[in-house]
């Protein structure tokens, strides 16, 4: 064993104990139960407050809006108001240094939930729960990015204590865009909150409330009658550690933020920041009023403060020393330039005004439950069949692919838990797509090993050679498909951008396990025994296809199909489209008794509820079909209450729910068209500069043919044969971006084999070098079709929801790719250079060749 082979060992050893440290625990342990083991002292004491908070769920169960809807919430209820410092029963996890209890008995809780739960978070589509994406005022905003940017961030912040006052486990709340507020809540549902996009997306309230003078907040001591305990945090300036304020303070307010017309942080003499406050008129009277009253009662040991409360949080409570009737008024102290910008913009109230709801998406535990089985019998059944086709193919070799495959696997899960990504329904896509893409870069190498022990190579020599002339092939096509990865990752939103953040991560993956691990694994067999002779089966055998002679009807016939596509597409282009890009209402509806269109049709006539769409989806194997019912935006449920109503026999149950406003869907518009042009400009770049402009030409074409044939096929399918929805919404940008992608794969594999030829043949002509180009690829152009097919099958026959659209799409996409390689990029390639080779060597890439007789090579050579 060399250096180099213990060297791969080693590393994959590494990498796989770190993937098996970040994935592990999987599954989360009940919060009850992972609790009760962690436990360090007072644990009977510990277990009476367990069986409190249980009787209050209890007691409250079915009651809208509960403050005790979980024991994780009811515990905090409980400790807070008895002031129970629950770090005491755990010792080992170390906050002792925050005094304030309520905020370390949050701090603790979340502490233990997060521990709580498995490494592989699931996305709402498999774990079911409630996504609301609010659009925030565009008056409200500054126009400079740097404050907007700011006011965002104060209204997440508002927003995520609303959410944590339902007590939602782990929820994201996070800024998306320069104008929107994304919220996800898993285990959440509409039925029993029907009103919770209301309440979070409610106006904040801005109030001023009076601060008791001699009474503080201490240990043992209850807040007096009228007065409630509050507590601002502020960090120190010296060591940067975060300080506590407690007060008492009135409930009823003297102010609300309505005196405010502006606040805004300003620089003082010195350099600091102080917040500079203009009142409206009515303002200046009531600000002069109050404070004239506090100060009036202030002495030389008793100073007044006012409370600035942003919804039910203590923002600031300075001093007042002076009644103050005038336009404006400053706040001082010793505020950094964060500080000062965050006061302002509480007194700006980042909610002034209620957010508007863009897009709403449900799904219940039904079917999140549905989805994940369906996912999980996709994954086996893909990774099964492609299993043994590989062994029955390549036998021992098809052990030692199958092991690199599972390991690729096993990474991608790893770094998804590493990174906290979330696997959602698309990235469960992506992942078994990495089963069959990855055997991909394994065929290569194995057919490239075949090629060198044809030619007389001992098995070891033949290894080395294959992995040798298969690598700049396979870092080639898995770049382009890399990159329109990272353009969803960029561009796309929700379970897109998890579709692109999974793919990403499998590619880089499979880069990995193909060329390290698989490497040593290889090198290791080659010396045993049943190792001597494999590769004895082959599809194809020194076939000599002449691909060019039937290029012209070829390419005539797939664009008159294409014609035919957008032709059927531009017949239902008002079909064509899911609410992703119009805008609108979807709701996945339960059912005894299926409902015809043109039953559904009558009642929306007659009760005026617009344009209302349904179509069914059931996957294989599934016990539910699931009717989808499409409305305009805001009709939702007053379609699914009219339906329920008109038809009781069908018993209607409500699963999930999706609504996308107007502006949304113009935006993922733009984000679908500018995608699919960077990619396929980013792709001609890429090969203009790794091989040549004709060959960039060719792909292009190729990539412009497979979108379009794909697309047109796809709704031509759904429309008048019933297979899919015919319908694109926005995981099915994923599924086109994917063809992007495998066509270039196909492309850029049978593009570095022409290049080779070339170099290898300099006397032979372009076409012949085309034509053997393309048929020592055969073999691994149609098992990576194969093997892809199998997987994207398989999720077409298992997979959940808008999943079988994205697999029909990939479906269409593998045959177009492997179509398009051999008979639209190669002839485009050799149309642009006009059956030339000596066209091809200006481009650089090659050697160039003299194109003489012997005799005058003869005659050169002397003269040389």
């Amino acid at each position: 064993m060399n250096g180099t082979t213990l060297f791969r060992i080693v590393l994959t050893v590494l990498v796989a104990l770190w993937a098996t440290t970040e994935i592990t625990p999987t599954r989360d342990t009940p919060f009850e139960e992972y609790i009760t083991e962690r436990v360090t002292d007072n644990r009977d004491q510990f277990q009476d407050l367990v069986s409190r908070a249980h009787a209050l769920v209890e007691e409250h169960r079915g009651v809208p809006n509960s403050p005790y809807p979980t024991l994780y919430v009811a515990m905090l209820n409980i400790a807070n108001d008895e002031l129970i410092d629950l770090s005491e029963f755990f010792a080992d996890i170390n906050i002792q240094d925050i005094r304030n209890i309520p905020r370390k008995n949050r701090i603790l809780m979340t502490e233990l939930l997060r521990r709580s739960k498995g490494k592989i978070r699931l996305g709402l589509d498999l774990n079911g729960g409630v996504a609301i994406t609010f659009k925030v005022d565009e008056s409200g905003l500054e126009s400079d990015m740097f404050y907007r940017s700011q006011q965002l961030e104060d209204a997440r912040l508002v927003i995520l204590q609303r959410v944590d006052g339902l007590g939602v486990a782990e929820p994201v709340v996070r800024v998306r865009g320069d104008n929107q507020i994304e919220v996800q809540m898993p285990g959440v549902n509409t039925a029993d909150n029907p009103d919770i996009a209301e309440t979070i997306g409610a106006p904040a309230l801005l109030e001023f409330k009076l601060v008791h003078r001699t009474e503080t907040p201490q240990e043992g001591r209850s807040a007096p009658l009228g007065y409630q305990r509050l507590v601002q945090e502020y960090e120190d300036p010296e060591t940067g550690d975060i300080l506590e304020d407690p007060v008492f303070v009135r409930r009823i307010p003297v102010m609300t933020g309505d005196i405010i017309d502006r606040a805004r942080p300003t620089l003082t003499q010195t350099g600091g920041y102080e917040v500079t406050m203009d009142f409206t008129s009515e303002g200046r009277n009531q600000f002069a009023e109050v404070t004239g009253q506090i100060a009036a009662g202030n002495t030389d040991f008793n100073i007044g403060r006012l409370a600035i409360v942003l919804d039910g949080r203590l923002v600031s409570a300075p001093t007042v020393r002076e009644r103050i009737n005038s336009d404006s008024a400053r706040i001082t102290g010793n505020f950094s330039q964060r500080e000062a910008f965050e006061l302002a913009n509480a007194l700006n109230n980042p909610l002034a005004v209620a957010l508007e709801v863009a897009e709403l998406y449900e799904v219940g535990p039904t079917l999140a439950r549905d989805a994940r089985d369906a996912s999980i019998k996709a994954g086996v059944w893909a990774a099964g069949i492609i299993i043994v086709f590989m062994i029955f193919y390549y036998g021992m070799a098809g052990l030692v692919a199958m092991a690199a495959v599972l390991l690729n696997v096993f990474l991608v899960m790893g770094a998804l838990a590493g990174f906290g990504a979330t696997l959602t329904l698309p990235g469960v896509a992506a992942l078994v797509l990495t089963i069959g893409m990855g055997v991909d870069a394994c065929i290569l190498i194995f057919e490239r090993i075949r090629e060198e022990i044809q030619a007389g190579k001992s098995m070891r020599n033949a290894v080395t050679a294959g992995f040798d002339k298969a690598l700049s092939t396979i870092v080639d096509a898995n770049v382009t498909t890399l990159l329109t990865a990272l353009i969803l990752v960029w561009l796309g939103t929700g379970p897109v951008q998890g579709f692109g953040i999974t793919l990403a991560i499998g590619i880089l993956s499979t880069l990995f396990c193909s060329l390290i691990a698989m490497r040593w694994i290889m090198d290791l067999v080659c010396g045993l025994s049943f190792f001597k002779n494999p590769f004895k089966f082959q599809l194809f055998k020194n076939t000599n296809f002449q691909f060019l002679n039937y290029a012209r009807r070829a390419f005539m016939v797939s664009w008159a199909i294409v014609v035919v596509g957008i032709f059927s597409f531009i017949m239902h282009f008002d079909q064509a489209f899911g609410i992703d890009f119009t805008g609108g209402d979807e709701i996945a509806v339960g059912f005894e008794q299926r409902l015809t269109s043109q039953e559904v049709d009558a009642i929306a006539a007659e009760q005026e509820l617009g344009e209302v769409n349904i179509f069914f989806q059931r996957p294989l194997g599934s016990e539910q079909e699931v009717m989808n019912v499409q409305s305009a935006p805001g009709m939702g449920d007053t379609v699914f209450q009219a339906l329920s109503a008109a038809f009781p026999d069908a018993n209607l149950e409500k699963l999930g729910e999706t609504q996308i406003g107007a502006a949304v869907g113009k935006d993922v518009t733009r984000s679908a068209i500018l995608s699919v042009l960077i990619a396929l400009l980013g792709i001609l770049l890429y090969i203009a500069v790794r091989f040549e402009f004709g060959f960039g030409l060719g792909a292009v074409v190729a990539t412009v043919h497979d979108v379009l044939l794909t697309v047109g096929v796809f709704i031509f399918l759904g429309e008048f044969i019933g297979l899919g929805s015919g319908q694109f919404t926005a995981p099915m940008i994923a599924a086109v971006l994917m063809t992007v992608g495998y066509s270039i794969n196909d492309t850029i594999v049978v593009f570095d084999r022409i290049r080779e030829e070339l170099e290898l043949n300099p006397t032979m002509t372009l076409k012949k070098v085309i034509h053997l180009s393309i048929n020592r690829v055969l073999n691994r152009t149609v098992l990576t079709s194969m093997t892809t097919l199998f997987a994207a099958t398989v999720l077409y026959l298992f997979g959940a929801g808008v999943i079988r659209d994205f697999a029909l799409v990939f479906m269409i996409g593998i045959l177009t790719g492997t179509f398009s390689s051999m008979f639209i990029a190669s002839p485009v390639f050799f149309w642009y250079h006009k059956g030339d080779r000596r066209s091809v060597e200006k481009g650089e890439i090659l050697p160039s060749y003299d194109w003489t007789t012997p005799e005058n090579q003869m005659a050169k050579e002397k003269l040389d």
